[in-house]
């Protein structure tokens, strides 16, 4: 079996503030006092002949080195470097649309100048807006809090600034805005300039040590990302860190991080680790402070490099750190929230399945269901080649519950497999086959049409009972695997939101083994040479799985997952597999399972305050603008805490924990703690309805394909 990289790996793409720390081989450092430009090396002109050999060749999507791939690294390249368009001027995007369409001819050409003028155009307007921002924060009363005006804190959009003084009113009402949050925050009038001074002066650090590599990488990635979101290239340093990462993700709080938009943003939290456990942190959560032990001092991370925050998290086990979180959902102007962590290594126990079981009453009778809760598709590949007898297996772990769980007499079983982000494929495949008799589980395509279909060949079924799969929209890759092949087996019900929509395949490439003789290191490309396709031949890419039947969610449509991604490759469809379909489940069982649940959401109480608390929380997310009006601050984060604890108490696998006044959490007795999962109880009732319809002679039979 070929291996490839199918997990939702997230990868360090760096922008202007982001870059390793460490120093190796020749570079050209910039020089924030000098304002010398930053200049491309001659290693970087061998990298970009490879990456654009390599990628033009052997990418999945056979992608034209033309002027409309030309126009999106245009504007991917200037993405990247001013996000918020924050910088440069309208004038400055002017001058730059002559090279809109020749960015194709750069990369065949082996030309990196252009690239390199605009960043240093960035480094130029970047000079100016900071020393408007020290001379501001200077002043004696530089903000007025009693003055009623706003400002839209979403500008993905905006229209690029006409003049340097547009800019400065965007960037003082911006101030003014970080300003007005530390001090209703309860952070002293004297001391919030001071926070501010030194949060932009770490910016002005960071700036300064952006090398020459990061601005090729940039360059280099407005190509990789026009082909699809999973593509990149990884200069030398970022490819050492990226296997660093990968290699040490087993210590600290369990999460990595990536900076985005001048935050620490969680990108995954890593099941076993103290953020797993404590299941306060969550994916896109952003991080904005860090103190340690139970009695440090805040340390503001705004504007940090990653590498540097990853220093101060991180520390010896045992230890506790506190962090300052801006939770992902937060509405516009909502506090940041303390968590409390005690650092520890990533027990592997933790990653493994495990099960409970919960009651479910209807009607007169008890229902015990049994739910198997599975982090991520693990399997030791060196104990499996070694032949040890308990290489950890997800497939292994499962089997064993399912015995346990039916030696207590369950009436059915749950496979929970919400935040699942993947793992091994082999794990997905033999996890299937402890369902099903034997056939298909997935089908790979590889860019050059060749479709390879892989296989349960066991015949063996270690549960044949009523079964229900929950997804959420970060189920992903091999989670989407496993659920979109038992919904074609019609083998049980699939329960939850749309799933994240990861169908495609990546490999990794080291640049120099295309040119041996090469002495300087040329960085890595990562980039996707096939798609995964259901056995019924739909693609899993994009669409992800669509559940059975759906429950409330926090999202929109294409908020999150592959769908919000611009470039990500499209959906489509190949010849189905053949295989025969159980008789667990019908169109016509799927019915009914929808009746019955619409008939509880107009009467059962919590589902109806659940679907109200959702549709108000994902309406106030529309309204991007924020006062800055202390008075209205001060409601407008009064009404979006309601909406944050109304959602807190309604969250799926939820613990309530009161907090006290400043918003951190204060421990319960465990005895006193109440776990309150609405989604899976729901889940739980629909296999319930699941288990009587079955008891009715109106299943169809099994259908052959």
């Amino acid at each position: 079996m070929k291996k490839y990289l199918i997990t939702l790996i997230p990868v360090v793409l760096l922008g202007w503030q982001r870059g390793p720390v460490q120093e190796r081989g020749t570079y050209v450092v910039a020089d924030s006092t000098s304002g010398a430009d930053i200049k491309p090396i001659p290693s970087q002109y061998k990298a970009e002949e490879l990456t654009t050999r390599i990628l033009s060749n052997y990418h999945y999507r056979k992608t034209k080195l033309d002027d409309t791939l030309s126009a999106v690294m245009f504007d991917s390249f200037l993405d990247g470097i001013d996000h918020g368009r924050l910088y440069y001027l309208a004038s400055d995007i002017a001058e730059f649309n002559k090279y809109k369409y020749s960015f194709d001819d750069y990369l065949i050409n082996k030309e990196l100048d252009v690239p390199f003028e605009i960043y240093n155009v960035f480094r130029k307007r970047y000079k100016e807006r900071s020393e408007y921002i020290q001379a501001l924060l200077k002043e004696k009363k530089p903000f007025d809090f009693s003055t009623d005006e706003s400002i839209n804190t979403d500008r993905e959009k905006a229209a690029w600034a006409k003049d340097a003084e547009e800019l400065n009113d965007t960037w003082r009402k911006y101030l003014k805005s970080e300003a007005l949050d530390l001090k209703l925050s309860g952070k002293a009038d004297s001391s919030i300039a001071t926070t501010l001074r030194d949060r932009y002066k770490n910016r002005d650090r960071a700036l300064a040590r952006i090398r020459t590599e990061q601005v090729f990488q940039m360059f280099m990635n407005s190509y990789a990302e026009a082909l699809d979101p999973h593509t990149s290239y990884m200069a030398p340093t970022a490819a050492d860190r990226f296997k660093q990462d990968m290699s040490q993700s087993l210590e600290g709080i369990g999460a990595l991080l990536q900076e985005e938009d001048n935050y620490i943003k969680i990108k995954e939290v890593i099941p076993g680790g103290p953020a797993f456990k404590g299941k306060q942190l969550k994916k896109e959560d952003k991080i904005i402070g860090v103190a340690q032990g139970d009695e440090g001092k805040i340390v503001d991370i705004v504007g940090w490099f990653v590498d540097d925050a990853v220093k101060l998290i991180k520390g010896p086990k045992g230890t506790v750190v506190r962090l300052q979180i801006i939770s992902a959902d937060a509405l516009p102007g909502t506090p940041p929230k303390e968590y409390r962590l005690v650092r520890e290594k990533i027990k592997i126990e933790e990653q493994r399945a495990k099960k409970e079981i919960v009651s479910i009453k209807s009607g007169k009778k008890d229902y015990k269901i049994g739910v198997i809760d599975i982090p991520l598709f693990y399997r030791d590949f060196e104990g499996a080649q070694q032949r040890e007898k308990e290489f950890s297996s997800t497939t292994r772990d499962v089997q064993k519950l399912m015995a346990e769980l039916q030696t207590e007499n369950v009436d059915g079983i749950v496979i929970d497999l919400r935040n699942n982000g993947g793992g091994s494929l082999t794990e997905a495949i033999s996890l299937t086959g402890l369902f099903i008799k034997n056939g298909p589980v997935v089908q790979v395509k590889e860019g050059q049409g060749e479709v390879d279909v892989q296989s349960d060949n066991d015949p063996s079924v270690a549960y044949s009972g009523p079964m229900a799969v929950m997804v959420n929209r970060f189920s992903a890759s091999a989670s989407e695997i496993f659920a979109a092949a038992i919904q074609d087996y019609k083998r049980g019900i699939v329960v939850g939101e749309q799933t994240y929509g990861k169908g495609t395949v990546q490999t990794l490439i080291n640049l120099n083994q295309y040119d041996p003789k090469y002495r300087e290191p040329l960085g890595e490309a990562k980039l996707t040479v096939a798609k995964f396709y259901r056995i019924n031949g739909s693609s899993t890419q994009l669409k992800g799985v669509m559940p059975d039947l759906e429950l409330p969610t926090a999202f929109k449509v294409n908020e999150y997952g592959e769908g919000s991604q611009p470039r990500a490759l499209p959906w489509d469809q190949i010849p189905s597999s053949r295989y025969e379909t159980t008789n667990h489940v019908n169109d016509k069982v799927i019915s009914q399972l929808k009746d019955k649940y619409s008939q509880r959401l107009k009467s059962d109480e919590e589902l109806k305050t659940l679907v109200k608390t959702l549709d108000e929380f994902k309406k106030a997310r529309e309204n991007k603008i924020v006062s800055l009006q202390e008075a209205k601050r001060k409601i407008e984060r009064e009404e979006a805490e309601k909406k944050r604890k109304a959602m807190k108490q309604l969250g799926e696998d939820s613990e309530e924990v009161e907090e006290d006044l400043s918003g951190k959490p204060v421990e319960a007795p465990k005895e006193e703690k109440k776990k309150k999962d609405i989604y899976l109880k729901e889940t739980g009732r629909m296999l319930v309805d699941l288990i009587q319809i079955a008891k009715e002679p109106t299943l169809a039979g099994a259908k052959k394909k």
